[in-house]
């Protein structure tokens, strides 16, 4: 929002209606009073005077850095309308209000979007894993439909591509191996147990985050390590009260954890020598390397069992074509809610990304458990609150911790 440096000896007058453009000022600038003139149509008619301001004929503005005297930063000065008019209705307070209401709408859209994203993605996933039980190859499928997407983004240049060199792939290849390892144990979770409950059991990540950067030297303040007592205990108890429970499933979701925990400290040590790659194009290439990663393994874990897997898969399902619309859309929605959580944590706080990202599993823990009808007992929906209240205390902790942080980085 422009503004002048003003003093109270001479007026100037501001007429209404239309915002005050620079280059409608008079030519005469260096003289002591000037009048501007808003300009509602083409021959140029006046619109009635609402307030007057002053200005010092030796503070004015610095011609030599801006043309028009005019600052782009707002200064502590207040302008006093002179007029009855209260200060609220004025255009900068619209322009405010406005500006307000737009930044709400746009958080509604990020929110909304990621959440659908991530709804669907769960649900397809989940659809596709009760017929074909076969998490590797389904896993290296989604990475592959990443990888493709964002070589569709940078190839007609709507995603600008980075600049790639040997050092930028070899500083990715610690953060892509983690997120594999992420990914595919999540996957194989997936296929176990119920989806309510792996999300339950990811909630815990903060636990892995603060353990795992105390050992390697960060330090955490007291309420830090007390907000990870709730999801400690949460989880526990919606472990030993969980109708579905699987052991394999249970450490699928503890190693996921695990595998996103290093991927994000193993990112920030690895790649500060390139913080010109933004999120977007920085998980694109992650994706890429994952499924690199994954797909031999796949291969040699349960290769052997797709065609069979296939067609009985077929046959639960009934037509081809369903089978392969699941998997379709739990691949594009896969990458679409990720890409959507990077995008949503650039126009975001941290803060508010967290309380959103814990969010995020409530909805998805209530919509998966309304589709499947997943039968819920009490002790265990007291310890899924539980644990998912634990990781908003968490967020509000570190909250506070963040300026320290930074500083250090300093």
């Amino acid at each position: 929002m422009l503004s002048m440096n003003l003093l109270p000896p001479s007026p100037v007058t501001v007429f209404k209606k239309n915002p005050l453009h620079a280059s409608l000022l008079d030519s005469k600038i260096g003289s002591r009073t000037h009048l501007f003139r808003i300009q509602d149509n083409p021959l140029g008619s006046l619109a009635k005077p609402l307030f007057q301001i002053s200005k010092s004929s030796s503070n004015f503005g610095l011609i030599s850095k801006n043309p028009f005297g005019f600052s782009c930063k707002s200064e502590p000065r207040v302008v006093k309308a002179a007029s009855d008019t209260p200060s609220e209705s004025s255009p900068d307070g619209e322009v405010i209000k406005v500006e307000k209401t737009n930044q709400k709408l746009k958080l509604a859209l990020v929110f909304g979007f990621w959440y659908f994203q991530n709804i669907v993605f769960n649900i397809y996933n989940k659809k596709v894993l009760n017929v074909f039980p076969f998490p590797w190859l389904l896993a290296s499928f989604q990475l592959f439909c990443g990888s493709v997407f964002m070589l569709i983004l940078w190839g007609t240049k709507i995603q600008s591509c980075p600049k790639i060199s040997k050092s930028f792939i070899v500083a990715l290849l610690g953060p892509a191996l983690f997120h594999t390892i992420g990914h595919i144990s999540a996957c194989v979770s997936f296929s176990k147990v119920a989806v309510s409950f792996t999300h339950v059991i990811k909630s815990a990540e903060p636990v892995f985050t603060v353990l795992f950067s105390a050992i390697l030297g960060d330090t955490y303040p007291l309420p830090v390590w007390l907000s990870i007592l709730p999801i400690v205990f949460g989880c526990s108890l919606a472990a030993v009260t969980e109708v579905s429970f699987n052991l394999g499933g249970l450490w699928g979701a503890m190693i996921s954890n695990v595998g996103f925990v290093l991927r994000n400290i193993y990112s920030k040590r690895s790649l500060q020598d390139f913080k010109e790659v933004d999120g977007l194009n920085l998980y694109g290439w992650i994706t890429i390397l994952s499924m690199c990663y994954l797909f031999p393994v796949a291969i040699f874990v349960e290769g052997s069992q797709w065609v069979g897997g296939y067609h009985k898969a077929i046959e639960a399902v009934g037509t081809p074509s369903t089978l392969y619309l699941w998997v379709m859309l739990s691949g594009l929605f896969y990458h679409l809610y990720n890409q959507s959580s990077y995008q949503a944590l650039d126009d975001i706080s941290p803060l508010t990304f967290s309380v959103g990202n814990t969010m995020k599993r409530v909805v998805v823990i209530i919509a998966t458990v309304l589709v499947f009808r997943n039968p819920v007992r009490p002790l265990n929906a007291l310890g899924s609150a539980i644990a998912i209240f634990g990781t908003f205390l968490y967020s509000q902790a570190t909250s506070k911790k963040a300026p320290e942080v930074e500083g250090k980085s300093e």
